[in-house]
């Protein structure tokens, strides 16, 4: 009996043991992935920067235009929501997170007596809103853990016509903001209709004497034109960007304390082997002791009958 849980406990620790040795790979895969995410979200935040800061510079200038994207609904009868998470799970919180922070606005929508679009991006989100009956507008997948500035086009253009084309008045965007390997945070922003011109140019940074030296054309109006869908596009790609590095930061916290668990175990299951290994041991010996004295009673004479006791 406690030979066989010997065995038991050995192939619990063999097992346990090539667990360890995948979430381990799976950490450091991570934490080599997290880092080149972060430097792609630094290397495509001066583009965002410079946009924003031309739009605001050509505002302060005097630009004003009539832009679909600008547009304000009198009424909100339909908000958007934009849920970014991944194809993958093993991310800790990550997912069941920024799912919650949708689902809230779903509700905040309905609230407001208005109805609901989901334009979800990654698996995980999608499979959580298809079992609970939420009708999904948009779903993109394979790009959650890699994005490209063409994703994010896409993307950006299938919201933008929704929302010229007055399906929807008002979007949200939901994604996991990164600030550092060891922190995220779930974000919710504004993502359509922009700030008007005129909010642009008295809340925004931007200074007309930046402008004045150059020429445009055909105009500063057709130039601010032509940028807000660009803007849209770059607002798009730097939360697929953070949400990215997030989602890779979030696995490798899950899978290093996957690896810790998982050692711990092993330990553990190491002095339930041992002690099973001495129990066994002392059942061993006490049967030999047990068998030793009985062949020493067995090899005693027998006590001499007394004279006539056979009669």
């Amino acid at each position: 009996m406690a030979g066989g849980k010997e065995r038991e406990l050995r192939r619990r620790i063999d097992s346990v043991q090539n667990t360890k040795k995948i979430t381990r790979a799976m950490e450091l895969i991570a934490a080599t992935r997290v880092v080149k995410a972060q430097q792609r979200a630094r290397e495509a935040r001066p583009y965002a920067e410079q946009i924003t800061t031309v739009i605001e510079n050509l505002a302060a200038g005097g630009a004003e235009i009539d832009h679909p994207l600008l547009r304000k609904a009198e009424k909100v009868t339909r908000v958007g929501v934009i849920v970014i998470s991944s194809d993958r799970g093993l991310a800790g919180p990550y997912n069941s997170s920024v799912i919650r922070a949708a689902e809230r606005q779903v509700q905040n929508a309905r609230s407001e007596g208005a109805e609901y679009s989901l334009i979800v991006i990654g698996k995980k989100a999608r499979d959580y809103f298809a079992f609970r009956n939420y009708k999904v507008e948009s779903f993109t997948e394979g790009i959650s853990d890699n994005p490209t500035y063409e994703d994010a086009r896409k993307i950006a253009e299938t919201v933008a016509k929704l929302f010229t084309d007055n399906h929807i008045d008002r979007v949200e965007l939901v994604y996991t903001e990164f600030l550092s390997i060891g922190s995220q945070k779930v974000a919710t922003r504004r993502f359509l209709p922009l700030e008007s011109t005129e909010t642009i140019a008295t809340e925004g940074g931007g200074d007309s004497k930046n402008t004045d030296s150059f020429e445009f054309e055909p105009s500063p109006e057709a130039v601010l034109e032509s940028l807000l869908p660009r803007y849209v596009e770059a607002r798009l790609f730097g939360a697929l960007l953070e949400s990215a590095a997030s989602e890779h930061a979030n696995r490798q916290r899950a899978m290093k304390s996957a690896t810790d668990n998982a050692e711990e175990l092993i330990v553990k299951l190491d002095r339930e082997m041992n002690r099973a290994r001495q129990d066994a041991i002392t059942t061993e010996i006490m049967e030999i002791i047990g068998g030793a004295e009985a062949l020493g009673d067995d090899d005693q004479p027998e006590d001499l009958v007394p004279a006539g006791a056979e009669n």
